[in-house]
């Protein structure tokens, strides 16, 4: 199977817990991607389904496969979000935001039931951290914002390079209209200890650090979906 194969495979392995008369949350990414599809067909078959989507980008992929869509403002519970992730550890911690929408999808997975992770097996890893953790930052003060970082990092005996990203030549910027840091600090030992210390700096909007949201993660692998899951 190929990495795409394994993607949509994860993808399809959510569909026995989607019910006619839910209302969903529909992740970013490229994994992200295939179950949008296959809420799509869903919808296209009769299923009665109202989503919110984490992102521009994926609001636009759901309106052309005319999937209800709806807001927080409107349903502030949702019944299950399913989203990708670019690290999942043994726990279901994870580490998103590679795709830059980690705000709106913490809020949107923060406002559901349950939250199910889709991933290809490359993604699995025994500790967090090989993938740059994103941090999402305002604009105004970001250099000082970026400082304070940097100090916490080094007070939990953490370090590593830390980069704003860019994208076509220049910053990135979020739907939310912020900047992203990305942090490459090679290991996270504690997330939950760092998730603590990045939310009490100013300016920080948010991080990829998603502790404790995800109950079940379907992993595709070239042998087939293997489940993990953490209660």
């Amino acid at each position: 199977m190929t990495p795409d194969q394994m993607k949509r495979a994860a993808a399809e392995a959510v569909l026995p817990f989607v019910k006619s008369g839910m209302k969903l949350g529909l992740g970013t990414g490229s994994t992200a991607r295939h179950f949008v599809d296959c809420v799509g067909d869903l919808v296209k078959q009769g299923y009665d389904l109202v989503c919110v989507p984490t992102s521009e980008e994926t609001r636009k992929q759901a309106e052309g496969l005319g999937i209800p869509l709806t807001t927080l403002d409107k349903e502030q519970i949702l019944d299950l979000t399913v989203d990708g992730a670019d690290e999942l550890d043994d726990k279901l911690n994870l580490i998103k935001g590679g795709g830059g929408a980690l705000l709106r999808e913490k809020i949107v997975a923060s406002s559901s039931r349950q939250m199910i992770v889709i991933a290809d097996a490359s993604k699995h890893v025994k500790t967090l951290g090989a993938f740059p953790l994103p941090i999402e930052v305002v604009r105004f003060g970001a250099r000082a914002t970026a400082f304070k970082i940097e100090r916490c990092f080094t007070h939990l005996k953490m370090k590593g390079a830390m980069t704003v990203r860019v994208r076509d030549g220049k910053a990135f910027v979020t739907d939310n209209g912020n900047f992203i840091i990305d942090c490459a600090l090679g290991e996270i030992p504690d997330p939950a200890k760092l998730q603590s210390y990045l939310a009490g700096i100013p300016g920080v909007v948010d991080h990829g650090l998603f502790v404790g949201l995800a109950k079940m993660a379907f992993l595709g692998t070239p042998k087939g979906v293997v489940t993990i899951s953490h209660e």
